[in-house]
């Protein structure tokens, strides 16, 4: 695969912010979603971006194991596979463009009435985890939006910071969500024949990035505030809904 310095150097940055996205700041990987593929074919380009998520999601999954809630997880994966088969239809028929934006609006959506039904208590850490209809939209968009696009991590975000998990417990349950989430979707990328043999060398070079940027969010993340982390996080979701759309 040909690639100019300047597209090395993008998809490179692009490599480490997936691992500090996987470890410290979930929802930035979005931008690495952009950037893939922006450089690459944009159909392919999920595919090579989803073995890198896969590397990341290896170190995440490790370094917060004591920190992740089981029964969270079984009661939203149901809803996941189900939004993942309908974004694997969407994605054997869709353009990019359409799927791009498609994404970029549920995600400005889905921020604003988090942020509204936050604001007038409508939305408690309570109803987040246990109401079944809100748990149930999530998990469907959250599956359909990482199926079509690799962009289901800010929809996920935005649930768990409505259910307001402390920082580790947030991104212990993340890790392990988007780690099954990932392997399952794998299958599903090589059946569409998404991951092409000639990406295999740029992977295998772009694995050690992603490592690095995993272990240095490791350690940068026991140090921040939940406020601040809260806020970062809806502030990369806006700004990466954002640049889906245009």
């Amino acid at each position: 695969m040909d690639l100019t310095i300047t597209a090395l150097v993008v998809l490179i940055a692009a490599a480490l912010l997936i691992g500090i996205a996987k470890t410290a700041l979930p929802g930035a990987a979005t931008l690495s979603v952009a950037a893939f593929a922006a450089i690459l074919p944009a159909r392919e380009s999920t595919a090579a971006l989803l073995v890198l998520l896969l590397v990341g999601d290896i170190v995440a999954i490790w370094s917060y194991r004591r920190d992740v809630d089981w029964r969270i997880l079984a009661r939203l994966l149901p809803t996941v596979v189900g939004g993942m088969i309908v974004g694997w239809l969407f994605l054997a028929s869709a353009d990019d463009p359409l799927v791009r934006r498609g994404i970029g609006a549920i995600l400005l959506t889905l921020t604003a009435l988090t942020l509204t039904l936050r604001r007038r208590g409508h939305l408690t850490a309570e109803r987040a985890l246990t109401n079944p209809w809100i748990r149930g939209v999530f998990g469907s968009l959250g599956g359909f939006t990482s199926m079509a696009a690799n962009a289901g991590g800010p929809v996920m975000t935005l649930y768990f910071v409505a259910a307001r998990f402390d920082v580790l417990r947030f991104l212990g349950t993340q890790a392990w969500f988007f780690f099954v989430l990932n392997a399952v979707k794998l299958p599903f990328s090589i059946g569409l024949g998404l991951l092409q043999p000639s990406m295999l060398p740029l992977l295998g070079a772009l694995a050690p990035v992603v490592l690095a940027g995993a272990f240095a969010g490791r350690v940068w993340a026991r140090r921040i505030d939940k406020t601040l982390f809260d806020r970062v996080v809806i502030g990369l979701t806006i700004a990466s809904s954002l640049y889906l759309l245009v």
